[in-house]
């Protein structure tokens, strides 16, 4: 576990250090992060570290938020019929794109996921869907999504077989590729993903970052025999300051993000730094609690609170408080209390494993 804060550029020393360890080196690693802790700017900053080498142009294929701007939707506000999607062709993404007859390629993982079919115009580069009989259809958000990581699919494929054209590949990074899924379809995306890494992971080394829990434990028993670190990512006191937990050092428990958020709940509630925003935590957890169980509302995971003033107080707290996570306001000591009363309660109640995945000297969720 490290317990020192690393800047970005150290983060990225870090990372790669892990593939390219020369004793023990590992084939992927898999990072769970909260939104809004830096998943972007850490892959954009590892692709960087690739063309800062001597005599290296580049060496990571990534995907993320930037992968799905190279294209955009032309609606044909004029006529409504002609709805393309258009594709930037100046991105060396699709440097292999025109001759290696990409489509033939996409088609096998995109019919897993969708039902309709596309043709590329390599002239206009564009896009047209069709679904049945009907052309130029415009895809939903969900599907525009699956279909462009279906792409990112067939040129990993390339780069794994040693495609010329993708001969440069050494590294994928891939941040968040199922933001739009429900959890049946992050599963399937997760499951074909890591067959596809295993197949070429003698020749492309891969960092997978995602802040969907489903998705990082499927990976997470994936790659259970393969050689591989898990991490989790939290920011730290700073705009450049993170903090990175190693996972499973003992065991291969599963991880979801709302064990780590209830360890970090609880360890704040013993070292007594206690804010407002830790409300909203809890009500996040006790919402999944209520809906596993079949609860109507989440008050119904509320155990340990008899006084009715209190009680109602509890629920207002949980249900209106607009704290952010970024603008700390520590808890008045009568809240406090109350608070670690319907923790406590609820652990007693729902019986989860927490590990130590904070220490007091990083616990800078709590204290940003």
């Amino acid at each position: 576990m490290s317990n020192r804060p690393l800047s970005m550029n150290r983060l990225v020393q870090r990372l790669r250090g892990d593939l390219d360890n020369p004793t023990k080196p590992s084939h992927f690693v898999l990072l769970y992060a909260y939104s809004g802790t830096g998943k972007t700017r850490l892959s954009m900053a590892f692709k960087e570290a690739g063309k800062r080498k001597r005599g290296v142009q580049r060496d990571t294929l990534y995907f993320n938020a930037y992968t799905e701007d190279l294209f955009s939707w032309d609606n044909d506000l004029a006529g409504d019929t002609e709805r393309v999607l258009r594709i930037n062709a100046a991105s060396r993404f699709f440097s292999g794109f025109k001759e290696l007859s990409l489509e033939e390629k996409i088609r096998p993982f995109l019919y897993r996921y969708a039902d309709f079919d596309f043709r590329i115009d390599y002239e206009q580069w564009t896009i047209t869907f069709s679904r049945g009989d009907t052309d130029h259809i415009k895809v939903s958000r969900g599907e525009e999504n699956i279909f462009i990581w279906c792409i990112f699919l067939a040129i990993c494929e390339l780069a794994i077989d040693g495609a010329e054209a993708y001969s440069w590949v050494k590294y994928l990074y891939i941040d968040d590729p199922i933001s739009s899924l429900d959890d049946n379809n992050a599963i399937a995306v997760a499951s074909d993903l890591a067959q596809l890494l295993k197949r070429g992971k003698d020749r492309v080394k891969t960092v997978i970052s995602s802040h969907h829990g489903l998705f990082f434990n499927v990976m997470c028993n994936e790659f259970k025999k393969s050689s591989h670190k898990k991490y989790f990512l939290l920011r730290g006191t700073n705009a450049d300051s993170y903090n990175l937990h190693t996972l499973g050092e003992k065991d291969d428990t599963p991880f979801f993000h709302h064990v780590a958020m209830l360890s970090e709940l609880q360890q704040a509630s013993e070292s007594g730094k206690l804010y407002t925003h830790h409300f909203n935590m809890l009500r996040s957890i006790m919402e999944k609690t209520s809906s596993f169980f079949g609860y109507n509302d989440f008050s119904a995971c509320i155990h340990g609170v008899d006084d009715e003033v209190l009680y109602a107080r509890a629920l207002n707290l949980l249900s209106h408080g607009k704290y952010s996570v970024y603008e700390p306001r520590e808890m008045v000591s009568d809240t406090k209390i109350l608070f670690q009363r319907i923790l406590t309660a609820f652990l007693e109640r729902y019986r989860f494993h927490l590990p130590e995945l904070l220490t007091e000297a990083t616990t800078q969720q709590s204290q940003p």
